[in-house]
């Protein structure tokens, strides 16, 4: 899959930085209808900088981030240093490296679209006890709910370099069969991020598709990018509006 481990090399820093938290409503969500308790152990797969472990850790989660890019991994290591229940694992979906029937939960934040997704199945299927939950969250920018998300998404579209080939939306109608033959339930959750200009190019260039300093579409991207925050800002800021959106539910074991 488009070198998915290495894509975000480059991008850390700004990944840690820019990139939105998730909705404490998931966890409360995952505690009313999987059982998630304080004594759950999770396995956050695809873990990145460690932005969803650390919701867990704080809820007293012993968490697993496990995480194929070793600078991420080492972002995550950084973030989280002062939770003893965070264990750093150099693994994959497809091969988290965890015991058999280990885990009560296993999440992907932002993550599923990059995995060989019927590899990771058997894999989450061999590391979760009986009647353990798969979580697969995503932050979905809206596309069009404002004049500035209309241009930001017509920007994406001009200059990014393999966007719409590998925009998570493209895996959504694959997770029914991912769950197969089991049903799965989703719930949506509103959550906002607000940016002035500099951390707008943050988030800009913490996403794996777009021109880098060394392309040559980089500097018309930014000065494009200036046009729209300039049109569109009030007070000196912007909106990002996302869907959080979390599709959870158990695997067959037969």
């Amino acid at each position: 899959m488009v070198d998915s481990i290495n894509r975000f090399t480059t991008r850390v820093e700004n990944y840690a930085k820019f990139r939105p938290t998730y909705p404490r409503l998931i966890i409360d969500l995952l505690k009313a209808d999987c059982g998630l308790t304080e004594a759950s152990l999770v396995a956050d797969v695809g873990s990145g900088t460690g932005i969803l472990s650390e919701m867990f850790l704080s809820n007293g989660n012993t968490v697993f981030g496990v995480e194929p890019n070793a600078l991420m991994r080492s972002s995550a290591e950084n973030l989280l240093r002062n939770y003893q229940q965070f264990k750093s694992i150099h693994g994959a979906a497809e091969a988290t490296t965890l015991d058999s029937r280990s885990i009560d939960m296993v999440t992907a934040a932002q993550a599923f679209h990059w995995f060989d997704r019927m590899r990771a199945r058997v894999e989450f299927t061999r590391i979760l006890k009986p009647k353990g939950w798969i979580a697969l969250i995503w932050n979905e920018r809206r596309l069009d709910s404002t004049p500035f998300l209309r241009a930001y998404e017509q920007l994406l579209l001009q200059y990014g370099t393999d966007y719409q080939k590998v925009r998570h939306e493209n895996v959504t109608e694959q997770i029914a069969d991912f769950f197969a033959p089991q049903e799965f339930r989703r719930k949506s959750f509103e959550n906002i991020q607000t940016f002035d200009f500099d951390s707008l190019m943050g988030r800009v260039l913490s996403s794996s598709y777009t021109p880098e300093p060394d392309h040559p579409s980089f500097e018309p991207m930014i000065a494009s990018l200036r046009e729209v925050f300039e049109e569109h800002q009030q007070r000196g800021t912007i909106a990002f509006e996302y869907d959080t959106r979390i599709y959870y539910g158990q695997l067959s074991t037969t």
